[in-house]
């Protein structure tokens, strides 16, 4: 490991990730490595680090290799893998077009979700298809401190529990994973996502990620959001034949959820490129000692 590894940084609203290209699947990133990455005092930093890989590379992907060239292999900041990661998409599609690998318009993207969606618009905000939201049935609870809330179960690919509070401030620091009960609902962890209203059709949220902490922006907790606040205001696409659009605010930023009729979701929002570099492989094998 020696020699250096090359690497991007990138945001979608704060989100941000450590980018690392490697067409062929050669690198073994370990856990440890995710996380000495993600290190944000003694490494790069970053939420989660896009592993950008041939679909035809990689185990998990290449049964999708006919319908996306390329697989997000994502990993959490604490080197644990994740299913899907909206904010992701949209930068590991930025990427792709930074390196000429695509350009503007359609293109599709493999993930351990499955095979998404993606537009690169003219005026550089990306859409992408998260699918659709599965509701678990079941009572949830979210709790900090002294205070609990009911919850929505949503599943955007991966799990999250919303709960609807008075004030923002009441989800406490989130340094640590919010109680969620029954414990059962969620057997690998959860996305707990706390929401306040702005307007109609327009929420503010703050996000515990399961594996990360706190995180600026979460695009499948934005797409979550949209979903469980539809359905408590009494809307559902589904039912009504008409899309519901939501803007949704975070404190990295603003995205725009909509849900079709057909039960499809799509998010918009911005996603930039902010430098690149080499990771010098001595300082990542005495990380990793």
């Amino acid at each position: 490991m020696s020699t250096a590894i090359p690497f991007l940084k990138g945001h979608g609203t704060e989100n941000d990730f450590v980018i690392v290209p490697d067409p062929e699947n050669a690198l073994d990133l370990s856990p440890a490595a995710v996380a000495a990455l993600c290190d944000r005092r003694a490494g790069i930093g970053g939420d989660g680090v896009l592993h950008v890989v041939r679909s035809t590379a990689h185990p998990e992907a290449r049964a999708m290799a006919a319908e996306a060239e390329w697989f997000m292999d994502y990993r959490n900041g604490d080197g644990s893998v994740a299913e899907m990661c909206g904010n992701g998409v949209r930068v590991f599609a930025r990427y792709l077009q930074h390196a000429g690998h695509v350009g503007e318009g359609d293109l599709a993207i493999a993930t351990r979700a499955g095979v998404k969606t993606v537009h690169i618009a003219k005026d550089g905000d990306i859409t992408v298809g998260m699918g659709r939201a599965r509701l678990p049935e079941g009572q949830v609870t979210v709790s900090v401190g002294a205070h609990s809330w009911p919850a929505r179960n949503v599943n955007m690919g991966n799990p999250h529990a919303v709960a609807f509070v008075d004030d923002l401030a009441q989800a406490g620091t989130l340094y640590s994973p919010p109680p969620v009960s029954p414990a059962s609902a969620y057997p690998d962890g959860v996305n707990v996502e706390f929401v306040v209203d702005r307007g109609p059709r327009h929420v503010a949220m703050r996000v515990h990620e399961r594996g990360s902490g706190e995180t600026r922006s979460c695009g499948t907790g934005a797409s979550a959001v949209a979903v469980a606040t539809a359905r408590r205001d009494g809307a559902d696409p589904a039912v009504t034949g008409t899309p519901v659009t939501y803007t949704v605010d975070l404190p990295g930023g603003r995205l725009t959820i909509t849900e079709r009729p057909d039960g499809e979701i799509e998010m918009t929002g911005p996603a930039v490129i902010v430098a690149e570099g080499e990771i010098d492989g001595d300082w990542l094998e005495s990380a990793l000692r």
